[in-house]
């Protein structure tokens, strides 16, 4: 929107045309998020209070969760919506990769929300069932996934790019539908299993996507994509913005949920950030990065895995309690240790994911 009135004011005065570089749109993107989230933040969490739509506390949960019952919860809502808004602002609406993102996200954010008010309005801490959460997850990202295989013309967005080895670059061919379905249920369910202590979740994701929107901006340009041998996907630049206003909601919302917090995302939040750094990863083909840059979300979910694996066939727990962030509560960790060592671990992550990109 912004880039066609841009365009228009260009012709008046040639400064104007500058909002045509997806660098600066991308600062705006940012800015703007951030200032919805600060500006509405304080509302919405009023208005959750006095509608009495608090965070339902799981009854096995550490006991030191106990005191977070009633917290505002859905402020994930405000992150979708500041998303959304500043990049229909400042993106370009012709790009079909927007389009994709955007839809996985609001789609999951709506799955999210039927989830949210089941556990919020009827009481339910359990939510929707993992069959009809599945079922709703797998609509979404079955008909984005299935419309871009069919509909794309640019061969590059179909090859999956292999970390470090230069010519190990694979073309997926039918391939791709299936493996990128697994890649965005699979990102927005272990964001949803990290979501369990305040802040824990928002800075993680907004650091993998500071990474995600760099590589985004680099495959998107012909020269420097062709310099770090990955593909270059007509069009990816423009995920830069969306990237940025993830940043800037992110941030936006920390504010409010750092520990201890003042409103929690909930799974409206949760599981529409995951999917969309899944399907973000999906446009740049850098799948494989997005498993290692968002190495904390991983290990959430793969600690699940185990612990309900060893639990079914021998009886016997790994952890003290999975997700592992409870596993580090309950022997005895402050909750803002947990937190931090986390954030820290990924800021070191990001940064491995990142240099993949010279080490090919």
């Amino acid at each position: 929107m912004m880039l066609l009135l841009g365009d228009w004011l260009s012709s008046i005065d040639a400064s104007f045309g500058a909002i045509k570089y997806i660098t600066l749109r991308a600062i705006f993107s940012a800015l703007t998020a951030l200032v919805i989230c600060l500006l509405f933040g304080p509302k919405l969490i009023r208005w959750l209070s006095a509608a009495k739509i608090g965070q339902s506390v799981r009854d096995d949960g550490p006991e030191s969760h106990l005191s977070k019952a009633g917290t505002p919860t859905m402020g994930g809502a405000m992150i979708v919506l500041a998303v959304a808004v500043s990049t229909l602002l400042w993106s370009d609406l012709a790009v079909r990769q927007v389009w994709f993102v955007l839809f996985v996200t609001v789609g999951f954010a709506a799955v999210g929300w039927v989830d949210d008010y089941r556990k919020v309005m009827l009481s339910n801490s359990a939510g929707l069932s993992a069959r009809e959460k599945l079922f709703w997850q797998t609509l979404v990202a079955g008909i984005a996934v299935i419309t871009v295989y069919f509909t794309t013309s640019d061969d590059a967005q179909l090859i999956l790019t292999i970390p470090i080895f230069k010519d190990a670059d694979v073309h997926m061919g039918w391939f791709f539908i299936p493996f990128s379905f697994l890649v965005i249920i699979g990102t927005s369910n272990a964001v949803n299993l990290t979501d369990g202590l305040d802040g824990l979740a928002i800075l993680p994701t907004v650091m993998v996507a500071a990474g995600l929107g760099l590589i985004s901006y680099l495959a998107g340009h012909a020269i420097f994509a062709d310099y770090l041998h990955i593909p270059n996907v007509q069009g990816s630049g423009e995920l830069t913005v969306f990237c940025s206003a993830m940043i800037g909601a992110g941030l936006g919302f920390l504010w409010f949920n750092t520990y201890p917090a003042q409103v929690f995302m909930g799974d409206v939040g949760a599981l529409s950030l995951g999917a969309a750094l899944g399907a973000i990863s999906i446009m740049v083909r850098q799948e494989l990065v997005l498993f290692i840059m968002g190495g904390i979300f991983v290990l959430e979910a793969v600690s699940v895995i185990m612990q309900v694996t060893s639990y079914k066939l021998t009886g016997k727990r790994i952890f003290r309690m999975a997700p592992i962030h409870h596993h580090f509560e309950l022997k005895g960790w402050p909750e803002p240790r947990i937190i931090v060592r986390f954030w820290i671990i990924t800021v070191i992550l990001v940064l491995v994911g990142l240099s993949t990109l010279k080490l090919r």
